[in-house]
Order: structure tokens, then C-alpha cells, then sequence
């Protein structure tokens, strides 16, 4: 007859399918903790160096250990509470780095810090309090190079909590080529230095949702490997749910190391450029053409481009992207487009402006660099010209700026004054045609 005695010390040597080990059981044990006389029958745990414990002993130690257990929390499981910043005080961090969009930025401000303040109110909670806030994520929505990426690597900055970027554009339906939906967690795993339980806490930015979209808005016909087929695999990522995902990315196999991570308490938040939706938003509002002729009186009064502030979910759905999908974004805001004054200032404001960064550059070879202002206005001016946003002034700069980081350490001069002859003079066809293939 099997004995019921189960041995700590050889467990791990032994283990069976149930996760058991036995030994053969001394004729006439006792319980080391209560001096029961045990039979070989009556299940026990027995540890290496010959002690018993019964099961009633062993009951009474794990009533013990539950007790005690919210006074003395086990460390391993357990993270510290992150040090939250009050929406305004995460606002005026953004102010230091993104120029304009203040509603975007209050609208994260105050998302960000009640789905943080969740996490935190979640790990205190007692068991007497049952309520549960649900989290929100975002969505982001405005024209290519508007700050969308910045304003959230910004945050995650501000937070000190793991983030990544992942390419909507390359996401495919599991089974397909392309990467798998799941691969957006390894991303997030491995910026968490592999560390389950910080990266459950993480931020995922999912850039050019919008190239998700399926082709119109009703349901398609056939399968949508890429479209609609990729929303559908992200509608339980973003709710909450636990996903088995190889540490290192890549496709799963049978046989690989899977690491289990929960998304409950990941923040996700979508940004796309979504081209092409104000036509959406000005027919649901009736401000398009009518006839051969524009309704003058229903006109918006917003001739700027900022219809995007007017933008709501049923746009979304009318632009391509499944119900489902729209309901698990509950936060939408929306991104202007920069003008010139907005763009001037983001060459020169911001604690990472790039006219600080040559700067900069330079003075580690011991240049005092200075720019004349009409130099701005010139590549402001160009970069509205392409429509290429914030983004392409570093491309302008880089090109006007090549010659000089070339020549210049080898001159040994102390000084130098950048002027708009000499930026024009260095805007050639070339790179002109090189913007506008860009955009």
C-alpha cells in the first residue's frame, strides 16, 4: 500500500503528474507539532530532517499564514506604489516638451492619472470595499506630426514605467504573415527588463491604428487579415485578459517558453492620423456641399482645420473601425494641426528643441552656434509647404545642417553665425523633392 506521508526534501527530485511526492512512511510516526501518533494512512508532510506535520496542524498553519498575511504582505508579489502627479502637475511636465494641443494634453493628464490612481486604490483596497473602476483606455486622433508618440513617451517618462511603440501596420491576424497581436506584449515584457509584474503596470502605445480600419463600415465579406481581423484580436488585449507570450517575440510553438501576462492594469493607448475624417465629421454634422453649391450658413466656423475637436465615436465606426473596438477607447481626444507659430516655437521652446540639440552639438567641439531668426521662418515655412508636420523640421535642419557638422570640426573656428543665405543656398531641388515624396 502507497503511504500518504509526502516528503519535502525529495519533491523536488520525484514529482509526479499531481505535483506529489511520496516515501515509505516509518512505522510508528508522530506528529513533530502536536504529538498525534500517525498511522500511515492519514495524509502528512514530512520535511528532511525527519520532521511531521499532520493535517490538522498543517490546516491550522495555513489559517495562520492568511491572517497574517495583509499586515506582512509577501514582497515578491508586490510592487511600490508609483509616485502619481496631479493632472495639472503632469500637464505643465508636457508643456516642457510638446508646444500647443492643451486640450490633448489635459484630457491625458486627467486619463493617465485616474487609470495610475486606480492601480494604486486597487493594491490598497480591503476586501470590504467592492467597488471596482474599470480602466480607460485612449485615443488619439490628429494629423502626422502633431506630437501623438511624444506626448506619451513623455508621460512614461514622467511615471518611470516600462513603455513601447508597437506598428499597427504590421499586425496580422493570428496564423498569418506578419507579426501576432501577442507580440505587442513581448515588446512591453522586454522594456520591463523581463520583469512580469512591472510591465503589467506598463503603457503600449499603439501607432497607425487608424491602417487597421477595414474599408468601409460595414462588415466584410470576406477575411480581413489586417483590417478587421486584427481589431478583433485586440478587442480582449485591451479589456483584460491573460495572454501566454513568448519572452523574446516572435511566432508561438507548441514547445516554446511562454510567460503569462495580465492586462488588466495596462494602460493602452491607440494614435492615428485617420486621413480623410473630417469628411466623416462634417457629413454627420451636415456641413458638407450640397448640390453644386456650400450652404455659407452651415458652414463651419472653424476654417482653421480644427474640425477634429467635434470628432466622436460614430465617426470612428463610419471611418472603418469595428463597435468593439471604438467601445474599449473610451477616452478620445483629438490633435490640431500645428500652425507657423506653433512650429517656430517647437524649434526653439521646448527643453528637447532642436535648435538647442545643434546647439549643443557643436559646443562639445567648443562652437558657440547661432542662428539668425529669419533662418527659422524659412524652415518653418518649408516644413507648412510639405505639410510634414513637427516631425519634418529635423529632416529640413539635417539637410541644411550636413555641410556645416562636416566642415566645421576641422575648421577650428571658436564661432559661428548660421545665416539665411546660407540656408537657402543649401536647399537644393533635391532635397525638395525628397519632402514632398515624404508626406
Amino acid at each position: 500500500m502507497r503511504s500518504a506521508f509526502v516528503s519535502l526534501s525529495v519533491m523536488e527530485k520525484d514529482k509526479r503528474k499531481d505535483g506529489n511526492a511520496r516515501i515509505q512512511a516509518k512505522d510508528r510516526a508522530r506528529c513533530s507539532f502536536c504529538g498525534k501518533e500517525l498511522d500511515g494512512k492519514e495524509p502528512a508532510v514530512q520535511g528532511g530532517d525527519g520532521a511531521i506535520l499532520c493535517r490538522e496542524c498543517a490546516r491550522i498553519a495555513q489559517r495562520y499564514f492568511a491572517e497574517i498575511e495583509k499586515e506582512f504582505p509577501s514582497k515578491g508579489n508586490t510592487l511600490d506604489p508609483i509616485k502619481l502627479k496631479k493632472p495639472q502637475e503632469i500637464k505643465l511636465f508636457l508643456d516642457q516638451y510638446v508646444i500647443g494641443q492643451d486640450e490633448a494634453k489635459k484630457i491625458l493628464s486627467v486619463a493617465v492619472y485616474n487609470h495610475y490612481k486606480r492601480l494604486n486604490y486597487s493594491s490598497e483596497r480591503h476586501e470590504a470595499d467592492q467597488t471596482e473602476i474599470e480602466k480607460s483606455n485612449i485615443l488619439m486622433v490628429g494629423p502626422t506630426g502633431t506630437g501623438k508618440t511624444l506626448l506619451v513617451r513623455s508621460i512614461a517618462r514622467l511615471l518611470d514605467v516600462p513603455f513601447c511603440i508597437a506598428d499597427a501596420t504590421v499586425l496580422t491576424e493570428a496564423g498569418y504573415v506578419g507579426e501576432d497581436v501577442d507580440s505587442i506584449l513581448s515588446r512591453l515584457l522586454q522594456a520591463a527588463d523581463f520583469d512580469v509584474a512591472q510591465a503589467e503596470r506598463g503603457i503600449i502605445f499603439i501607432d497607425e491604428i487608424d491602417k487597421i480600419a477595414r474599408k468601409s463600415s460595414n462588415p466584410s465579406i470576406t477575411r480581413d487579415v489586417s483590417g478587421e481581423g486584427v481589431q478583433q484580436a485586440l478587442l480582449k488585449l485591451l479589456e483584460g485578459t491573460d495572454a501566454l507570450v513568448p519572452p523574446q517575440g516572435g511566432r508561438k510553438h507548441p514547445n516554446a517558453e511562454m510567460v503569462k501576462i495580465n492586462t488588466r492594469h495596462i494602460l493602452f493607448i491607440g494614435g492615428g492620423s485617420f486621413d480623410g475624417i473630417e469628411r466623416h465629421i462634417a457629413s454627420r454634422m451636415n456641413r458638407t456641399a450640397i448640390g453644386y453649391k456650400k450652404d455659407k450658413e452651415r458652414r463651419s466656423a472653424d476654417e482653421d482645420g480644427s474640425v477634429l475637436k467635434y470628432i466622436s465615436p460614430q465617426d470612428l465606426r463610419s471611418y472603418g473601425m469595428i463597435p468593439e473596438l471604438v467601445g474599449r477607447f473610451p477616452v478620445l481626444t483629438w490633435l490640431a494641426e500645428l500652425d507657423h507659430a506653433a512650429l517656430r516655437n517647437i524649434l526653439t521652446e521646448p527643453k528637447n528643441a532642436l535648435v538647442r540639440q545643434y546647439k549643443q552639438l557643436f559646443a562639445i567641439d567648443g562652437v558657440n552656434l547661432e542662428f539668425d531668426a529669419e533662418v527659422y521662418d524659412f524652415v518653418v515655412e518649408k516644413a507648412l509647404e510639405f505639410n510634414i508636420g513637427a516631425r519634418g523640421l529635423r529632416s529640413i535642419m539635417e539637410a541644411m545642417m550636413n555641410e556645416l557638422m562636416y566642415e566645421i570640426p576641422s575648421l577650428g573656428v571658436k564661432e559661428y553665425r548660421v545665416t539665411l543665405d546660407y540656408v537657402k543656398s543649401h536647399f537644393g531641388k533635391d532635397l525638395s523633392e525628397k519632402l514632398k515624396n515624404s508626406r
